[in-house]
């Protein structure tokens, strides 16, 4: 077998459906860092909210990997997923993603083909493409957790139900934005040049199959890595390399609707246009959502208040995701300048807020309409206890016809169970 041919990491993909016959749900935490609290605070909150999450039902829990900003905490995707494991029964852990502008795709297999030897079955590894800055005015397309939506179609549009903004405008050229990310690349040691995406996946999968050779048909071994039991992912932002190359290659992929909703319909039509069965023998999505739940729909706006500032943060250039507002100090929405609400609209207008009944109606409305066999939620709020809730609230109802006292996922083989 040569670097090029890859053994099965699944027959079926995907996890347990609920009892309700809804697809599995997951989710994608940050770690968010309020004001007022710091990042050990985040990092001890996530981990106890894992707990939650395996004790109310989801399928996986998935770390991104976010550096130098202040409303950040989970900068270490590996680390955070090796203490969780360690602390629940069932769910399965993982990135979402590693970066491959910061570290190598041999450090990221290693690292969790390691937390995979202790915990077997239950570890994802998910992986992104690097980001750079644009060069001479033009963008590049990349996945990168600060990338702004700019692929996709040009204008709103209604798909099966699901509002699909246009692109922000495109800030990528910004001098302050590009200063930002030159400054953070050198703080981080972001010195490494990534080849191709195909042949840094198929780095990973060679050395997981023991059959990597490098150009000069050297052959290279990582005991971490061989015959590990991960399953590897393809995060995507937009319908260009990352989803194409996750179809050539038969991965699963998750896409980026919470990140890059414009796109999202897109990104997803590209791979499974690319998909040939390899890794996978039939294309496996996960589409992302930004989702608040509380107990009234009043009550649920009034938390989302803030997310119009953070998200601003993150795509003004100025220092980074600020540390998360408390509810009641951010400027009504009409009072905002017209260049900053279009450039958080598409963000805003597709985040899914509500009691229980109105965000499963469209969380199920984003499933149809993108054809998703998995949905991911990610949750921003001031008080790690209304995330809690709202986590708690949408388990309840989207996983409503469990029995008494079970969990969704208790007693079921992985998502992607490992076949010979």
């Amino acid at each position: 077998m040569s670097s090029h041919q890859h053994p099965h990491q699944t027959a079926t993909a995907g996890g347990p459906r609920p009892a309700s016959g809804r697809v599995p749900l997951s989710v994608l935490d940050l770690a968010i860092v309020p004001e007022g609290a710091t990042g050990q605070d985040a990092v001890r909150r996530a981990v106890g909210l894992a707990r939650d999450l395996d004790r109310l039902g989801y399928h996986r829990v998935w770390y991104a990997e976010h550096h130098l900003s202040p409303g950040v905490g989970s900068a270490s995707p590996a680390v955070l997923a090796a203490a969780v494991a360690a602390r629940t029964e069932r769910i399965r852990v993982g990135s979402g993603a590693v970066l491959l502008s910061t570290t190598s795709p041999l450090v990221a297999a290693e690292q969790f083909g390691t937390i995979a030897a202790l915990h077997p079955g239950r570890v994802d590894l998910g992986l992104g493409r690097a980001f750079s800055p644009p060069k001479g005015g033009q963008s590049k397309d990349s996945d990168g957790p600060v990338r702004a939506a700019r692929t996709g179609a040009t204008g709103p549009r209604v798909v099966e139900g699901l509002y699909v903004p246009g692109a922000p405008p495109s800030n990528l050229n910004d001098s302050v934005l590009r200063e930002r990310i030159l400054a953070q690349k050198r703080i981080v040691g972001a010195s490494r040049t990534p080849v191709s995406f195909r042949d840094e996946l198929d780095l990973v999968l060679g050395l997981r199959a023991g059959t990597y050779r490098d150009e000069h048909g050297t052959p290279y071994v990582s005991p971490p890595v061989e015959g590990a039991d991960w399953d590897l992912w393809v995060l995507a932002s937009s319908p260009g390399e990352s989803a194409r190359v996750a179809g050539e290659l038969g991965l699963p992929i998750a896409a980026n609707y919470h990140v890059a909703p414009s796109a999202t319909i897109d990104t997803v039509a590209a791979y499974r246009e690319a998909f040939r069965p390899g890794v996978l023998d039939e294309p496996y999505v996960v589409v992302s959502a930004d989702v608040l739940v509380a107990d009234t729909i009043e009550r649920a706006r009034e938390l989302a208040t803030p997310f119009a500032d953070w998200v601003f943060s993150i795509r003004s250039g100025a220092d980074g995701a600020i540390a998360y507002p408390e509810p009641g100090t951010s400027p009504a929405w009409e009072e905002r300048p017209e260049a900053e609400r279009a450039l958080v609209a598409d963000r805003v207008d597709t985040r899914i807020v509500g009691d229980p009944e109105t965000v499963v109606q469209r969380l199920e409305t984003l499933r149809r309409a993108t054809g998703a066999d998995e949905l991911l939620v990610t949750t921003a709020t001031h008080d790690a206890d209304d995330a809690r809730r709202s986590f708690e609230l949408l388990a309840e109802h989207w996983f409503a016809g469990s029995a008494p006292g079970a969990t969704a996922g208790a007693a079921v083989a992985p998502a992607l169970a490992t076949t010979p």
